[in-house]
């Protein structure tokens, strides 16, 4: 699919891989919608990139389906949708306090909060958007429509305390086949990133010593990852018309240790 002149709506697009993702997309020359509840950096990033912002809560199916309606009036029906909207948490299953030694369990809301968001948030947006894509004219091959969802090293690897994070990113890989073919008739395709250790805004908040230690453990390069690569290969799946119902490592090769 060219990106060119095509109408695409980013989610999470207010920083981080989402925010990379959109001004790749909008320098190709689409037209693209910046899906966020953050409305400060959601309307400097739509701003610059000659987007439209749509503030959006992706637990909300009245909010999702607004924000859709916002960017099709504007830019009429997407084809493509990237889903980079998520949480990250850290608990163990079980643990102790360090003063007390009371057991502690697993907060229920947080579990949920990461599903909501990250699994039920996703397939919400791809839902919509989707039910939005059928309606198209068919371009080559009879394609409508590309879809790209972001999961996590995570999904295969999870670490300590990631059981919340690992089952909703799981989630993600897990249903991205069965959605690719659930549209395959309709001419959508749908992939999904699995990006490892990135420098994003939330990582650049370490210390200077943390970072080197985590890009350490990255056998090649040894660095963290630019989201200009996510965003890089967010296009390519985009762009390329072969490629579908794949899950693809973006990683430098890393395997996560348990801790």
């Amino acid at each position: 699919m060219k990106i060119e002149g095509i109408a695409a709506v980013v989610t999470g697009a207010a920083s981080g891989l989402g925010e990379a993702t959109a001004r790749a997309l909008a320098a190709k020359g689409a037209k693209v919608a910046v899906f966020d509840r953050d409305s400060d950096k959601g309307e400097k990033v739509a701003s610059e990139i000659g987007g439209i912002y749509c503030e959006v809560d992706v637990t909300s199916d009245e909010k999702v389906a607004a924000a859709f309606a916002k960017a099709r009036a504007a830019h009429g029906q997407e084809r493509v949708l990237v889903n980079c909207a998520g949480v990250a948490n850290a608990v163990k299953t079980v643990g102790r306090d360090k003063e007390s030694g009371a057991i502690k369990m697993y907060p229920m809301n947080q579990f949920e909060l990461a599903i909501s968001i990250n699994l039920v948030g996703s397939f919400r947006c791809i839902a919509h958007s989707a039910a939005g894509m059928v309606t198209l004219d068919p371009l080559e091959d009879g394609e409508r429509g590309a879809i790209v969802n972001t999961a996590s090293v995570a999904a295969e690897d999870g670490q300590i305390g990631q059981a919340a994070y690992s089952a909703s990113k799981g989630g993600v890989v897990a249903m991205t086949l069965p959605i690719a073919r659930d549209l395959m008739n309709d001419g959508i395709r749908v992939n999904t990133i699995l990006p490892g250790i990135f420098k994003t805004p939330m990582m650049a908040m370490m210390p200077q010593n943390v970072q080197d230690a985590l890009a350490a453990q990255v056998p090649f390069p040894k660095r963290l990852g630019r989201p200009e690569e996510y965003a890089s290969l967010a296009c390519y799946m985009i762009e390329s018309g072969y490629l579908n119902g794949e899950s693809i490592r973006l990683d430098g090769s890393i395997r996560m240790a348990p801790r």
